[in-house]
């Protein structure tokens, strides 16, 4: 068996740190690289991504609604054409970093409330899946399991993964709780780890009404901004390799290491 664990990094700008991305680096094995519209500047990105590769980090681009202030996760009213332009500008800037390292951009995962939006929106996720498309046609585009991203993906011919979150809430129909609503990010290791092992071993997951819903998932998310999110990567990383599950990077053949 096999699981890619992937983080939101690189999310500090100016003076201001948001995560422990040294640490985390080492525990994870695919990385989602903010793009200075929701978070990140332009020295942030390039050191994140130099990061990245002194790791063997998979680098991805994390698209999101230039929002700073809301961190992203607040929704703006905005067209499929203003969408698809945005993500173009974030992936082409993150990608040029890229192309200086000399290491490939693998994956692409939008950000907050674009990446919900984009769940259930078909427009939306037409648009996002456009603008990876022109912009990184190699590219693997992340989305949520069973939503209209992959779907969209998909369409346009891009390779997907879809993504389950180890550390966030489910409702009933698949999608994310509102961080407005009580108890809808995880904090402990042992429910972490719990719903993990639910996601990988049995391609499920606990609601918060309480029912099982099916999820079938190639990339895990550890938030970045999360609390002591490098102790509990490195700890669930270690409790999967005593399973025999091995953590790899979406892109990675089955004989890689990192």
């Amino acid at each position: 068996m096999r699981i890619d664990f992937n983080a939101d990094v690189g999310e500090s700008f100016g003076s201001y740190t948001i995560g422990d991305d040294e640490q985390l680096f080492r525990h994870i094995t695919s990385a989602n690289i903010a793009c200075g519209f929701h978070a990140g500047d332009f020295n942030i990105m390039q050191a994140t991504v130099k990061q990245a590769k002194k790791h063997g980090v998979a680098v991805g681009a994390h698209p999101g609604y230039p929002d700073l202030q809301g961190f992203g996760r607040r929704d703006l009213n905005m067209t499929p054409s203003e969408i698809y332009n945005m993500v173009v500008y974030q992936v082409g800037a993150l990608k040029q970093f890229c192309e200086i390292q000399r290491v490939p951009l693998q994956h692409v995962k939008p950000h907050g409330a674009l990446y919900n939006l984009g769940a259930v929106d078909q427009d939306v996720a037409e648009a996002i899946a456009k603008a990876v498309r022109d912009a990184v046609p190699e590219a693997i585009l992340f989305g949520l399991c069973n939503s209209e991203l992959i779907r969209a993906g998909k369409r346009c011919g891009l390779k997907t993964a879809s993504e389950a979150f180890a550390d966030r809430r489910y409702t009933d129909e698949g999608r994310l709780t509102s961080r407005h609503m009580p108890h809808a990010v995880l904090h402990t290791y042992e429910e972490i780890l719990d719903q993990v092992r639910e996601i990988v071993f049995n391609k499920r997951v606990r609601t918060a009404t309480g029912n099982w819903i099916p999820l079938e998932a190639d990339t895990l998310c550890f938030h970045g901004d999360g609390q002591n999110v490098a102790h509990h990567t490195a700890l669930i990383r270690d409790a999967l390799a005593k399973e025999n599950v091995q953590v790899l990077h979406v892109g990675a053949s089955d004989d890689s290491t990192l």
